[in-house]
């Protein structure tokens, strides 16, 4: 359709072809820097052309000027589809790696110990549940389904931060859905982040965090981790935020000259 629009400009009549300069100005403008030559003579085309008719070279300006936004505009989409692409098979990664950890909670769940045992000396808490203890050993209480409670805890924080961050999602007129993928990517990293901050609490990484009392305790710190998510995703939901934007909007910085059209000295 682009390359149709391009060719109707060759073929229509000189003064369709005044009426039609106003759209290609318009199109170049939001595409094409401040200081493109192409940008810069169809602008001085344009005005002239408002006054007296368009000489026989205009008409190949116009058709190159179109025909370069409309490249512009493809690189923009392009921009938009590698990112969208990107955050798809990032989240392909992260749901494949919190996947593998509920996988090998679950066949070995002695490896991957969740459980605590308090320094009041209640029964020990594990995710799934508390435990009288009969053994100062809690790795023999983990339970399969341990590592799974807590990135399903971590998925349901990440999808509060997700709900929030949807009055920040505005509509857009690509076809590559870059908002939805950005919040999918919420999700996976919810739960792995999740699965870190305990591990991290139960390796006593973090000062006072070393033991928790109850499944309680355990599933709500899941929870908040999950929420924490946000601290490393609002950077791809800002990236992305900026992509959508530039698309349709002529970057502000002008272009580089070329080496020697720069300004000449008094000298010269």
């Amino acid at each position: 359709m682009r390359a149709t629009d391009v060719m109707l400009l060759t073929l229509c009549a000189e003064e369709d072809l005044r009426s039609r300069s106003t759209d290609v100005l318009s199109h170049v403008q939001q595409h094409l820097r401040p200081g493109n030559p192409l940008r810069v003579r169809t602008e001085a085309v344009e005005e002239r052309m408002e006054k007296k008719k368009p000489r026989p070279e205009d008409r190949e300006l116009l058709v190159l000027a179109l025909s370069a936004s409309y490249d512009a505009l493809d690189a923009e989409f392009s921009r938009v589809r590698s990112l969208s692409v990107i955050l798809r098979i990032a989240t392909f990664f992260v749901l494949l790696g919190a996947g593998g950890l509920a996988v090998w909670g679950w066949s070995c769940p002695h490896s991957l110990n969740m459980c605590f045992i308090p320094k009041s000396g209640g029964p020990i808490a594990c995710p799934s549940g508390e435990v009288v203890k009969a053994h100062h050993v809690p790795s023999r209480y983990a339970r399969p389904d341990d590592v799974l409670v807590i990135e399903a805890a971590g998925l349901a924080g990440a999808a509060l931060t997700a709900i929030a961050s949807l009055r920040r999602i505005q509509g857009t007129s690509t076809p590559y859905m870059l908002p939805l993928s950005a919040a999918l990517l919420k999700f996976p990293t919810g739960a792995l982040t999740a699965f870190i901050g305990v591990l991290l609490i139960k390796g006593a990484f973090i000062p006072g965090l070393s033991a928790l009392d109850s499944s309680s305790q355990i599933m709500a710190w899941a929870v908040i981790f999950g929420a924490a998510q946000h601290l490393v995703t609002r950077f791809v939901d800002a990236r992305a935020r900026e992509t959508l934007s530039d698309v349709g909007r002529a970057p502000t910085d002008p272009e580089p000259a070329a080496p020697g059209t720069g300004p000449r000295s008094p000298n010269h």
